[in-house]
């Protein structure tokens, strides 16, 4: 099942995705909700998977809200098989299929490898490669079964490429091992016209980020902005990736599988 040749295709039906399902894990907030914004202004029905189901509710409510697409929400723990894979049938159930799979959801703690336990270092393979193969895996049974193709989108990291500072030994393992992912199973899945990319970003400033930066709860503005800049010159926002996504999940990219964007404003250029 090859992608189909949309060279006559006018740019507005290339981005649009009306009548597409899409489902974003991790969606609720942050990277994710940006992300699950720009699929909606786009056109597309959403699901969103997140731990919080609080936050993934009123989420999906300003999702229907502001754009007028049928969004929902479902409890997700991708650290466990067994949500993931009741997530995507919800998303079957609700939405009537799966055409878009982004794999978000991710943890950052930090720790110096020498006081890294075992422990630590499996919760953060779980979660952030275990989690997006299993997400891979339950979506690209569902998209073969639907038989329409469709598109998977995994959130990796520059720390995919290159290592990074002190503390994040096994998030950076966990990265280079989603963009391995991708690129194998992109060659697995082509024959079902399935397509297989990877975002990856530099260091976004989201609540989330400036938390953890700040060593807790920010109840004082942070400079993140003039910590993290880069050569385009500025620090990244959500939304910079969400734009990318959305990029990798309309027809706009038809042609690619594999690959890995960098969403880094120049980092791996120096």
């Amino acid at each position: 099942m090859g992608v189909p040749d949309l060279s006559d295709r006018p740019l507005e039906q290339l981005i649009s995705l009306r009548e597409r399902r899409a489902v974003v894990t991790g969606g609720a907030r942050g990277l994710g909700r940006a992300i699950a914004d720009r699929l909606a202004e786009a056109g597309a029905s959403v699901l969103i998977g997140d731990i919080d189901q609080v936050a993934g509710r009123t989420a999906a409510e300003e999702l229907t809200r502001t754009f007028g697409v049928d969004a929902s929400s479902t409890a997700l723990d991708v650290a466990e098989s067994a949500s993931v894979g009741a997530a995507a049938d919800a998303a079957v159930t609700r939405l009537g299929g799966i055409d878009i799979w982004v794999n978000n959801a991710g943890v950052y703690p930090t720790m110096p490898l020498l006081e890294m336990t075992d422990d630590d270092w499996d919760r953060v393979l779980t979660v952030n490669l275990r989690g997006t193969f299993v997400g891979c895996r339950e979506a690209a049974r569902r998209m073969i079964s639907a038989g329409r193709g469709g598109v998977i989108i995994n959130i990796s990291s520059v720390a995919g490429f290159r290592g990074r500072s002190a503390g994040v030994a096994h998030y950076v393992a966990s990265k280079h091992g989603v963009i391995g992912l991708t690129r194998q199973i992109a060659v697995e899945l082509a024959e079902h016209g399935i397509r297989v990319l990877a975002v990856s970003p530099t260091t976004i400033i989201t609540p989330g980020v400036e938390s953890a930066m700040s060593g807790g709860p920010t109840d004082s503005p942070v400079d993140l902005e003039g910590a993290l800049v880069r050569p385009l010159g500025r620090a990244g926002r959500p939304d910079d990736v969400a734009r990318v996504v959305l990029f990798c999940a309309s027809d706009l990219s038809m042609f690619m599988t594999g690959s890995s964007l960098l969403v880094d404003a120049g980092e791996l250029a120096r």
